[in-house]
């Protein structure tokens, strides 16, 4: 394994900077050994050819620029394991704050919780998994990212009952729930000419852009849809673009939501929103 690590360093030090190709390294190992990395590392393992042939073809892979986390197939979030495949978005770590914030105010137990645009599972899941027997539903227009969402609660054990809606189109009416949140598509496409190539080229653009013209098109819809969806008292939360923090704020008082607060991220970007409709 030693020859190994020196090997992928040298393979990819013309495409990825030093830090991330570390990253890299200890992902590999571990997918392949099934171990640990420190523990893979100490026992001086001897990788096989076959094996060897295997992180050939991790190696090109990567040169494409394509995601190590649709590459070995999983990730993890909020120190859950998940599935990740070109159907789901790979969950960030932004997303894990806005997580917390809803576990940190929401401390009953039996809350009813709606995840809008589920993608991988990891926002419903992970509520499910640290809030108190929560009852959890989650909503996406893909089936492909529902399958993989219905597969991640299954590995960690969780209970979420997984719907095909389109929130652009008719949505379920029978429940009243105490906690939506979203996640929902906010790149503008004019800012597509600054995000990263492995984004670009592998990510599900239909969970990731919205028009330039329409930058709030989801955070509109989905509000609407907490108007007649959330009980009394019940509370909204969206991730936001950096740069549309004011504007879902407004958009979401002029709807008649109280309590409106802006949250900033660790990176100090304006990043979660929450509402409370009284």
């Amino acid at each position: 394994m030693r020859r190994t690590i020196p090997y992928i360093k040298e393979s990819l030090k013309t495409y990825y900077p030093e830090n991330e190709i570390s990253g890299f390294i200890r992902i590999i190992i571990e997918h392949i050994s099934h171990k640990p990395y420190p523990q893979a590392y100490i026992d001086h393992l001897i990788f096989s050819c076959e094996t060897n042939v295997q992180i050939e073809s991790i190696i090109e892979r990567l040169k494409q620029y394509e995601p190590i986390q649709y590459i070995v197939g999983e990730t993890e979030f909020f120190g859950l394991p998940f599935s990740v495949n070109s159907d789901t978005l790979i969950p960030r770590p932004e997303t894990e704050e806005l997580v917390e914030l809803i576990i940190n105010e929401n401390n009953k137990s039996g809350l009813k919780i709606l995840d809008i645009g589920t993608g991988s599972g990891a926002i419903a899941i992970a509520l499910a998994k640290h809030l108190n027997r929560a009852d959890v539903f989650a909503w996406d227009f893909s089936q492909g990212a529902l399958d993989m969402a219905k597969h991640n609660a299954e590995r960690n054990n969780v209970q979420v009952e997984f719907n095909k809606v389109d929130v652009l189109d008719d949505y379920p009416k029978d429940i009243k729930y105490d906690i939506i949140v979203s996640n929902p598509p906010y790149v503008l496409e004019s800012e597509k000419n600054v995000m990263e190539q492995n984004v670009l080229a592998y990510e599900p653009h239909s969970a990731l852009f919205v028009p330039d013209a329409d930058a709030l098109l989801f955070y509109n819809r989905i509000a609407d849809i907490a108007l007649d969806a959330l009980r009394p008292g019940g509370k909204l939360y969206f991730e936001i673009n950096q740069v549309k923090g004011d504007e879902t704020m407004e958009a979401l008082r002029k709807k008649g939501f109280k309590e409106v607060v802006l949250f900033k991220d660790l990176s100090k970007n304006d990043r979660m929103v929450r509402g409370v409709l009284f």
